[in-house]
């Protein structure tokens, strides 16, 4: 195979480590570019530079290297098996990865090694993947800021002051790091969008039973979603195309046919309808997230889609519904962990813990009634609109640490606002995705929401790819 050096200008071996997933597919596809060489170069760059960022917990050099040469076997014999192969991918540290430790975040499980590998994880390495290690984590998957993890916070590459977003910060802050070329994040009140939106990349939290959960480590049964994180949209639905699909191993799969999630990009936009929400559903948020919001919605309405005012149901109830069911099912996974390893976990995780420990089952099913209801709410908002758009984060990143900020004259703890728009799409288990839209004054990013029906994630990435191509 090719090596960068060899009929190509001295500078595109440099170059390939910033390109997308689909550019990079392609040469290596066409024998222009070595995954070997690929991996190689990345696995230098995250040992010089990942020091910044904390991005990683686990960095698997034997293995990916292992698993490089092999991918150049297969692709020199002509024996592709599909758009992933030799293309170095990392894993959420949730997410099971036979005999390599899979921490999740916490002190608790640090010596912790899966006997088998997660679905996700079996579906990547038989498309050819390369698993370049585990990622860093918000503790347990229980938290929105990212900042809380044994192995230290992850710090957001473009302001290390800042959070990256949780709780799939690691994924996050290694795809703006340019340290792979896709990562896992999973996503239980917005743990794979807040972090998209506030390192810039494209996260998608598929429909409920869409990808598999088996071998996830889980937050909450009714609410977690494993779902892909890129650096565009494209590349986005070509990971998508191979983590979608049934799974018997896990109870919550739903047996429907997959299809090809980048067959609708490129499509024009033109006679479609966008609902955005009616009345103070944006109360209290940044105003420059709203600048941004409000200046994407003009660049599709200018794409030729109608722009229509829509009255969503009660999102207040639909949160705190989402709130009741993610503390109960969370303090439910890690009630005998809480009193057998009680001077092992970080505090402010083992106290958000607590907050259910005396919620009544009363009020966790009066929740459940308020989620079948909102399903059927959103049904109904679906036959006015193709697609509901909303900013992902009401906020700009905050500092590592910081808890309390100001919104509307108050002080209010941050956890309360990060997942306020995302959260409610757990609760109905909708397709939604969270991609850039711009950047504030000081150079942060800031993401856009596009939620869809059931199901309909092609069309989610049709949108994304024409907002994608006019920013």
């Amino acid at each position: 195979m090719r090596k960068p050096e060899q009929g190509m200008s001295d500078t595109y071996e440099e170059d390939f480590i910033k390109w997308d997933l689909a550019t990079l597919s392609k040469a290596i596809r066409n024998k222009q570019l070595s995954p070997v060489e690929v991996t190689r170069q990345l696995l230098k760059k995250i040992e010089k530079e990942d020091g910044k960022f904390n991005s990683f917990i686990t960095v698997t050099d034997e293995e990916a290297m292992e698993q490089a040469k092999k991918a150049e076997r297969e692709i020199k014999d002509g024996k592709l098996r599909g758009p992933l192969h030799g293309i170095p991918i990392a894993l959420k540290d949730n997410v099971y990865t036979e005999g390599i430790n899979t921490t999740m975040g916490s002190a608790i499980f640090k010596e912790y090694i899966p006997g088998h590998d997660a679905t996700v994880t079996k579906k990547l390495k038989e498309a050819g993947a390369i698993i370049l290690g585990k990622l860093n984590m918000h503790e347990v998957a229980y938290g929105t800021s990212g900042d809380r993890s044994f192995a230290g916070p992850v710090k957001n590459p473009h302001d290390t002051n800042k959070i990256t977003g949780g709780s799939s910060s690691g994924s996050g802050a290694a795809l703006a790091a340019s340290f792979c070329y896709g990562a896992l994040g999973t996503d239980t009140g917005g743990s794979i969008r807040i972090p998209a939106s506030f390192t810039g990349i494209v996260g998608m939290k598929p429909t409920f039973g869409r990808v598999s959960n088996f071998g996830v480590f889980p937050l909450g049964w009714t609410l977690d979603h494993v779902g892909p994180m890129t650096k565009t949209v494209r590349d986005n639905a070509i990971l998508m195309n191979v983590l979608a699909g049934y799974d018997e191993n896990d109870p919550y799969s739903i047996d429907i046919p997959t299809e090809d999630y980048t067959a609708l990009i490129g499509t024009d936009i033109k006679g479609t309808v966008i609902g955005i929400p009616a009345g103070d559903f944006f109360k209290g948020g940044d105003p420059e997230v709203e600048e941004h919001y409000l200046q994407a919605v003009k660049k599709f309405e200018e794409a030729g889609a109608e722009i229509k005012s829509v009255n969503l149901p009660d999102m207040e109830e639909i949160l705190a519904a989402f709130r009741t069911t993610l503390t109960s099912e969370a303090y439910t996974v890690h009630e005998e962990r809480l009193q057998n390893f009680s001077d092992e976990w970080d505090d402010e995780v083992r106290d958000r813990l607590f907050t259910a420990k005396d919620t009544h089952a009363a009020k966790y099913i009066a929740a459940q009634q308020i989620k079948k209801q909102a399903i059927k709410d959103f049904e109904k908002v679906f036959k006015e609109v193709d697609i509901i758009v909303t900013p992902t984060v009401p906020i700009l990143p905050v500092n590592i640490g910081e808890r309390e900020i100001v919104l509307n004259g108050s002080k209010i703890h941050s956890s309360l606002v990060l997942n306020r728009f995302t959260g409610p799409f757990n609760l109905t288990g909708l397709p939604s995705l969270s991609m850039p839209c711009g950047f504030s004054e000081t150079g942060l990013p800031i993401g856009i929401q596009l939620v869809g029906k059931t199901f309909d994630e092609a069309n989610i990435y049709r949108f994304a790819s024409v907002l994608e191509q006019i920013l």
